[in-house]
């Protein structure tokens, strides 16, 4: 007997034409990064303080977007990396401004402050991550069957 799930794994297997379909939209894809980035956020966010977990998961989110979005939406994913970032950091400045460490940084700094030093301070991660989601997208371009 063969179940709806074994008719799409056998289409999937035979030809990539057919895992195309099941690409996410711009749309979908945006979200879903957002979602998970929000996620591994809150669970660096466990030790009061964004670390490295929150770096690494960046930068896995740009480039598993990049490589899960529809054709279509290859310019999306090509922008999403640096406001995805801001927007995290924002976040985080504004709810939780403590777990926001910089040296030298003054108390004062109000979310704005928190938010563009802590944008500098994460700018390695914001270049590795847009940088791989770039490679990511020039290479589906080039690889396109026409």
């Amino acid at each position: 007997m063969s179940s709806p799930a074994a008719g799409a794994i056998m289409a999937l297997a035979r030809t990539p034409a057919a895992a195309a379909r099941y690409d996410l939209t711009p749309r979908a894809t945006v979200v879903c990064s957002a979602l998970v980035l929000a996620a591994v956020t809150g669970l660096d966010l466990l030790d009061d303080r964004l670390g490295i977990a929150f770096s690494v998961g960046f930068v896995l989110v740009v480039v598993s977007a990049a490589t899960a979005v529809q054709d279509r939406g290859l310019f999306t994913t090509g922008v999403m990396p640096p406001v995805l970032l801001v927007a995290a950091l924002l976040i985080v400045a504004a709810t939780a401004p403590e777990a926001i460490v910089i040296e030298g940084l003054p108390e004062t700094a109000g979310v704005f402050g928190l938010t563009l030093s802590a944008t500098i301070a994460h700018g390695v991660p914001l270049l590795i991550g847009h940088a791989g989601a770039i490679a990511v997208i020039v290479w589906r371009i080039l690889t396109v069957r026409r």
